[in-house]
């Protein structure tokens, strides 16, 4: 069976380190759109508004590989659009994104608290990968996986992309050893280390996931590495993925990392600008044997928790 042909590529060189939007117009059996400007009103206009949309078309903001398209054209099916959404401002990040490594296939990152790791709702142009994309002149770097905004440390991002889905699998397939660092309350009372099993269920429009009955589809083994004042700083070893997956597994013990602003009471969102209590927890190392070299892999962050000075 044949697959779909690949889409052509981009007319509309990036904004900011961010893609342009790519549209591709659906089959219309029944006949609803006269033009590719009916179209894109009916498809936007609940978005971002019908005037917005014809301001967009008339200032040649919608693009096809042929050149600006007006929104008069007759509608083609198939047709590929590409167009930049409009950026609201974001409040900068104060912090660096530094570079552990970088060669021909990959770079390391080590991401500050706050950070999103890719455009996702309200944070566009303020993520690792754009700030990356700018300050490194590599137009077509993409991440082999994503760090939550909250988290700090290591995030892999791919320099080409036809590698992209070989690194992306070692991830998938689990390949990859990852070790976190935290900070939560010490409990003597508890036995450590251990391994947490647990369903997690994360629900989409719902910040916090939550754990129900049901097969495990969660692993994390949980060490403690030393503690003082009421504190710990503990080893976290993910085995899966699950979103929040660290996060509810320390909550689940009684030990809510040190800044969680979700678990085990969401509190209310921060004041823009609020940099001031970071979660604390830290994606220390990334190790695997590289998919495209066949190296063996280590990488280690270079930043620290700030409610544990003076490791």
């Amino acid at each position: 069976m044949r697959g779909r042909a690949k889409p052509p590529v981009a007319p509309l060189p990036q904004r900011d380190g961010v893609d342009p939007v790519r549209v591709r117009l659906p089959a219309d059996p029944e006949g609803r759109w006269a033009t590719v400007g009916d179209h894109l009103l009916d498809r936007f206009a609940g978005a971002i508004g019908a005037e917005r949309v014809r301001a967009l078309l008339a200032d040649g903001r919608f693009v096809a590989v042929e050149g600006p398209v007006l929104g008069d054209e007759p509608y083609r099916a198939g047709l590929y659009l590409w167009f930049h959404r409009d950026f609201a401002p974001e409040e900068p990040v104060p912090f660096p994104v530094g570079v552990v490594y970088r060669d021909a296939h990959l770079v390391v990152a080590d991401k500050p608290h706050f950070l999103a790791t890719m455009p996702r709702g309200r944070h566009i142009t303020e993520t690792a990968v754009a700030r990356l994309r700018r300050g490194l002149d590599l137009p077509q770097l993409q991440p082999a996986h994503r760090l939550d905004r909250m988290t700090a440390g290591l995030v892999l991002f791919v320099v080409r992309p036809e590698e992209r889905g070989a690194y992306q699998t070692l991830f998938r397939d689990r390949l990859v050893r990852k070790e976190y660092e935290a900070v939560a309350p010490y409990d003597p009372g508890l036995d450590l280390p251990r391994t947490v099993r647990s369903r997690i269920v994360k629900e989409r429009g719902v910040l916090a996931a939550r754990e129900e009955p049901g097969e495990p589809n969660s692993e994390s083994r949980i060490e403690l590495l030393e503690h003082r004042g009421g504190l710990g700083r503990y080893r976290l070893l993910p085995a899966t993925g699950r979103t929040h997956q660290l996060r509810v597994h320390m909550n689940s013990l009684g030990l809510p990392l040190v800044n969680d602003p979700v678990y085990p009471v969401t509190e209310p969102d921060a004041a823009p600008g609020d940099f001031s209590r970071p979660l604390q927890l830290l994606a220390q190392v990334l190790e695997f044997t590289d998919p495209v070299t066949g190296e063996p892999r280590r990488f280690e962050s270079g930043l620290r928790l700030s409610a544990w000075p003076d490791q």
